[in-house]
């Protein structure tokens, strides 16, 4: 199979059967074999009946229904999971990704070789202070911190080799960081593509101001964890050593003071570095105790199940 489509979505079931009749044009213009998996992250609407009604007419169509909300990254990780094309493209099921874009994208993927291609969505349509702006600052801080050189991190629409997808764990909320957690598992050939962005055409958004705090986030998160996720104990016991030294210095120094210079002076509980040194001691202490906890449980984690499926289509 050339192309595998994953489409997430909540609350979008007057797009889904245009999305799908677009997608379909598309496809079999440039003769493309090809899957649809639409991933209802828990709608309270029709998406299901109607992704249920495609599935009927079409088998080509996939579907998977969770029993709740629990997320993009979690309908992604399912898609992924399902996914069986040479190239997976991901776009979001509101029509401001245009299915045009993705014979360009396969091109890129197959063609040139690249790991990964991302969209840019360099003209938008939506809110300049509600999203443009943000998505501007966003952008540039994730570039800055992940090393990846991207000019649009958060594009719904994406293209994959199908082994990326299958050798990556999007959990969380770090659908936004795919590139990142690409090249963190060592593919490095990520492009970028500048594709249409068109006006949102049924409903609202989904995604509110908060999306860029939680963003912000979870950029700290994933740095974090890309340079010490599995070596906590470099990051926690070189702390650790640090704040230990201070305190011994000075618990070092109280003591030579006391016993050879300054035998009648004040108490050293009276002191200032009496205190200095017992917290930092402390502290130190504790670096430790957290870098030794988080190498145990790098040693014994277990995969959790992070959303349960309610129903599925063409399985």
């Amino acid at each position: 199979m050339n192309i595998s489509v994953v489409i997430p979505l909540l609350n979008e079931q007057e797009s889904l059967t245009e999305l799908h009749d677009w997608i379909a044009k598309v496809m079999q213009s440039n003769h493309f074999s090809y899957e649809v998996i639409f991933i209802d992250d828990g709608s309270s609407d029709d998406s299901w009946n109607v992704i249920s009604e495609l599935s009927s007419n079409y088998n080509t169509i996939k579907g998977i229904r969770f029993l709740k909300n629990f997320g993009k990254s979690q309908a992604l990780h399912a898609g992924f999971e399902l996914a069986s094309g040479d190239v997976i493209i991901t776009m979001d099921a509101d029509l401001q990704d245009n299915p045009d874009e993705i014979p360009g994208l396969y091109n890129m993927i197959i063609d040139q070789n690249y790991d990964l291609v991302s969209g840019w969505k360099k003209k938008r349509y939506d809110s300049v202070i509600a999203k443009n702006i943000p998505s501007k600052l966003f952008n540039w801080a994730a570039r800055k911190t992940s090393g990846v050189t991207l000019n649009d991190f958060n594009c719904g629409l994406k293209a994959y080799k199908n082994e990326v997808v299958k050798n990556i764990d999007v959990n969380g909320e770090m659908h936004r960081y795919i590139p990142v957690l690409a090249k963190n598992a060592g593919f490095t050939k990520i492009g970028e593509k500048v594709v249409q962005h068109k006006a949102r055409k049924y409903g609202e958004t989904k995604f509110g101001i908060d999306r860029f705090v939680h963003g912000f986030l979870d950029l700290i998160t994933i740095w974090f964890l890309s340079r010490f996720g599995k070596r906590p104990m470099h990051l926690f016991g070189a702390l650790g050593v640090i704040m230990f030294a201070i305190g011994f210095g000075f618990t070092l120094y109280l003591g030579i003071d006391k016993l050879f210079l300054n035998p009648y002076g004040r108490l050293i509980t009276q002191r200032p570095q009496f205190y200095i040194a017992l917290a930092t001691m402390i502290i130190g202490t504790q670096f430790f105790i957290a870098g030794f906890l988080g190498e145990i449980i790098l040693r014994t984690k277990r995969d959790k199940k992070r959303y349960l499926i309610k129903d599925r289509l063409n399985m």
